[in-house]
């Protein structure tokens, strides 16, 4: 009899989830995947009404979800709200951008990408591998970094400054966390639309630099991302840490 290999599962039952950025976009079809896989899903961001509503939507075609809001850049609040929380999954989505050219960016410009795209995106993950650590258990982490972590792009360097940082770390942080059996993994893609990117869609000229650049000749929907985050949370990447999975339509290819 040949024993053949068994194919990893894909569902996260009896996992528990954050999912930060929750509310919209991205995070929310991360959420959504994760909680269409098994998993309970705490999803946060910081606007109220956009947050619940959204976990209404799931709960109402049977998700095991709930909100937090929270401010990711209020480290004293990120670190409250994680308090005596151990999550099996952690997929940050919170971000932002700011498309200037590096001579007009003020520091205040600088300090308010880095701060919700690096700074917390750090003590997100150091406080809830810790956590993990103490119970004894493995974990999934995973960031939505950009293609624009990989590449260089006009108008964009403090965005770009960020996530080539966040790529840095998540390397760092894998080597740190890979004998407790805690994973850290960035997905990467290219542009997405969200309400966040409205106004880069909105602009003729950025489109057309945008769909040059896209070798499958289509950007991509918040949906594209969700098999990708849904594969890092469980089993199927079992030996996947410290890199980062590109969906970029081949922008990146050169």
């Amino acid at each position: 009899m040949i024993d053949l290999p068994r194919t990893p599962s894909f569902r996260l039952d009896g996992k528990r989830a954050l999912v930060t950025g929750g509310s919209s976009g991205i995070g929310q079809a991360c959420a959504v995947a994760l909680a269409d896989a098994g998993a309970h899903v705490v999803c946060s961001a910081r606007g109220a009404d956009r947050l619940n509503a959204s976990v209404a939507a799931m709960q109402a075609r049977g998700a095991s979800a709930e909100a937090l809001v929270l401010d990711q850049s209020d480290l004293g609040a990120l670190e409250a709200a994680l308090d005596g929380q151990v999550f099996d999954v952690v997929v940050n989505s919170a971000g932002t951008a700011h498309p200037a050219s590096a001579i007009d960016t003020k520091p205040a410009d600088f300090d308010r990408v880095m701060d919700l795209n690096l700074r917390s995106a750090y003590f997100l993950s150091a406080w809830a591998a810790n956590a993990m650590q103490a119970a004894g258990k493995p974990g999934s982490i995973i960031h939505i970094s950009s293609q624009m972590g990989h590449v260089g792009g006009a108008n964009r360097t403090v965005y770009c400054a960020s996530k080539f940082g966040l790529e840095g770390m998540i390397k760092a942080m894998a080597i740190e966390w890979g004998p407790a059996r805690i994973r850290i993994n960035a997905v990467a893609p290219t542009f997405i639309r969200t309400p966040l990117t409205e106004r880069t869609f909105g602009d003729p000229d950025q489109m057309a630099w945008i769909k040059d650049k896209i070798k499958l000749g289509r950007t991509g929907e918040a949906a594209d991302i969700m098999g990708a985050v849904l594969y890092l949370a469980g089993e199927a990447s079992s030996l996947v840490t410290g890199t980062s999975l590109l969906v970029d339509g081949g922008w990146t290819t050169g």
